[in-house]
């Protein structure tokens, strides 16, 4: 591991008005230990609560450290992922979720390993305090995912995650729904990234209502669920794009000799 690191810490925000003064301001801190060339970035999803003004005033605060990418309208969590990954600027990225669930600083847990063989490193929450629904529901999601898609971390929905920029070189998210994390792994697995894994801690939500996992929208989940089968497993579209990749590349290259 290199002593210090280049890292983007994003968050996407959704009415977390809260908890994300103390996440952004936490990270600053974590960030300030194990990188010599960092940024915080909040995407903050068409908030309705007072995140918006809550962010502009860190950014003022924090003008060279902190900056805020304001949606206008929700683009649910996929899109507000796939607007921080498009937003980091550094080396390394390392996101986590706004609402306060998991604590900023163990951060360097996964600083801790990585390495020249590393590409990224997947937190797996020790315990998840939840109310026992959502626990319930959540073991469910998790057996059924990894035997679905194949995937061979341990914990699919722990959104605490640091990873090489790059791989987005390789790998497109195409998802605004919250399984935009079973494709992220998907195509960062079927890519040949390297993956760790590190025990975290999960907390209490003490602000704020949890988008996910509640049963008005398991239906919706069932059904962008099968389409990503589909898509990544039954047809491997991913994989057929990345050959013609390859093979254009070379085309390329040869064409140039």
């Amino acid at each position: 591991m290199k002593d210090k690191m280049s890292i983007t810490a994003f968050f996407p925000a959704y009415n977390d008005a809260g908890t994300i003064p103390s996440m952004v301001i936490t990270t600053l801190m974590t960030l300030r230990e194990v990188a010599d060339d960092f940024e915080v970035v909040v995407i903050n999803d068409g908030s309705k609560d007072h995140t918006p003004l809550v962010l502009d005033e860190l950014a003022r605060v924090y003008p060279n450290e902190v900056r805020i990418v304001h949606h206008v309208k929700n683009r649910g969590y996929g899109g507000a992922l796939r607007s921080g990954f498009t937003n980091a600027t550094k080396e390394w990225i390392f996101y986590t979720d706004g609402d306060a669930q998991y604590d900023p600083q163990e951060l360097k847990l996964l600083v801790a390993m990585v390495s020249d063989e590393v590409d990224l490193v997947n937190g797996w929450k020790l315990e998840r305090h939840d109310p026992l629904h959502r626990i319930v529901i959540g073991r469910c999601y998790q057996y059924v995912v990894k035997l679905a898609f194949g995937l061979k971390l341990k914990d699919v929905d722990c959104d605490f995650r640091l990873m090489r920029r790059a791989i987005f070189d390789k790998v497109e998210l195409t998802q605004d729904s919250g399984v935009i994390c079973v494709e992220l792994m998907k195509k960062i697995q079927d890519a040949g990234f390297r993956l760790a894994e590190t025990p975290v801690h999960h907390f209490h939500r003490a602000y704020g209502k949890s988008q996910f996992f509640n049963f008005r929208r398991l239906a919706q989940v069932a059904r962008d669920l099968a389409k990503l089968w589909l898509k990544l497993v039954w047809r491997k579209e991913h994989l057929q794009t990345t050959a013609v990749s390859h093979v254009s590349d070379r085309y390329s290259v040869n064409s140039h000799q």
